[in-house]
């Protein structure tokens, strides 16, 4: 029932043409109308776009970046990004839990062995794993909320991981929300390519490099100790 549901939200989404509205183009046509209402109703605008966010996300929308550019644009790069936060690790939360309700046990019964193997290998460094998944860029989110569930990872494990893996992700894209306005003024669109920049892409590199230490020290350590004895 829960995948059943994420699913009908996600079909519906395009059944009912709800994807025409969350463009760049519609963001700048109703820019001033958006920000008079944060202004006029700062605390209902944030649980709003905080609610909308988690519910993308939980139905696997493809609107996540689009919505983080425009929580920086509306909330400003700080409380942008700590209401994207928020309403992503929310809503992948639910996808985990829906995933792992759903077929979590019957799809590590019937990997066998070798999934078995996989499983007790990805749990051992789950944290440092997870972490990685959350900080490169190139991992699509929808899968690494599924994937953990159906390997049996703790739900804290995943939930600290998310909240903590995006942070840097969602402040690149929340810091060009920011900035959107001039850009609108001259007719144009944001360049989300800029996390791929060597500026900005070699520092959360650098954090995933730093996540995975233990794990690389662990490994080292056993090599040492196999060698030793």
């Amino acid at each position: 029932m829960p995948v059943l549901l994420l699913a009908a939200g996600f079909s519906a989404w395009f059944a009912l043409g709800f994807d025409r509205f969350f463009s760049f183009s519609t963001l700048g046509e109703h820019r001033d109308v958006l920000q008079n209402l944060v202004a006029q109703q700062a605390w209902l605008s944030a649980v709003t776009f905080f609610g909308i966010y988690a519910a993308c996300v939980a139905f696997s929308l493809p609107a996540a970046t689009l919505l983080t550019v425009a929580g920086g644009f509306l909330f400003g790069p700080v409380l942008g990004t700590f209401l994207v936060v928020l309403g992503a690790t929310l809503g992948a939360t639910g996808v985990f839990l829906a995933a792992r309700t759903a077929c979590g046990d019957s799809f590590r019964k019937r990997g066998g062995a070798a999934l078995k193997k996989l499983e007790d290998g990805f749990q051992e460094d789950a944290f440092s794993y997870l972490l990685v998944l959350r900080l490169v860029p190139l991992f699509p989110f929808f899968l690494v909320n599924i994937g953990p569930a159906l390997l049996g990872i703790p739900l804290r494990t995943f939930v600290v991981t998310t909240l903590v893996g995006i942070i840097p992700g969602s402040l690149v894209y929340a810091s060009v929300g920011n900035g959107i306005g001039m850009i609108f003024d001259q007719g144009g669109t944001p360049d989300l390519g800029i996390i791929f920049e060597p500026e900005v892409l070699l520092p959360i590199l650098g954090l995933s490099l730093l996540a995975m230490v233990p794990v690389i020290f662990k490994r080292f350590r056993a090599v040492r100790s196999s060698a030793t004895g």
